[in-house]
């Protein structure tokens, strides 16, 4: 999480402690909130290819700055390159920790 706030220069997440807090708060916004909207954007998301995807993950992030005070997105399209950054980020721990 603060890799991905640090990349990018609309998002900040201080103090550098609580990019442990923002990243519980957005776990649990994609495990409770992002199942809903994904259900109901279905339609959307078949129409774009899934593309809308990224339009859904942009939103948790902008969710996510709306209930910590920690996080500070400026506007949509840094939420978008965040969930983006984030994603890419998330795959390259992965690929050095090997597990699955």
């Amino acid at each position: 999480m603060w890799v991905t706030a640090w990349l990018l220069e609309g998002v900040t997440v201080e103090p550098w402690w609580a990019a442990i807090i923002v990243a519980v708060v957005l776990g649990l916004i994609n495990t409770f909130i992002r199942p809903v909207v994904k259900l109901l954007a279905l339609p959307l998301n078949i129409v774009t290819l899934g593309l809308f995807s990224l339009v859904i993950n942009a939103l948790m992030v902008m969710l996510c700055d709306w209930f910590t005070p920690y996080l500070q997105v400026e506007n949509f399209l840094y939420a978008l390159w965040f969930s983006i950054v984030l994603t890419v980020v998330n795959w390259v721990l992965h690929l050095f920790t090997g597990k699955d």
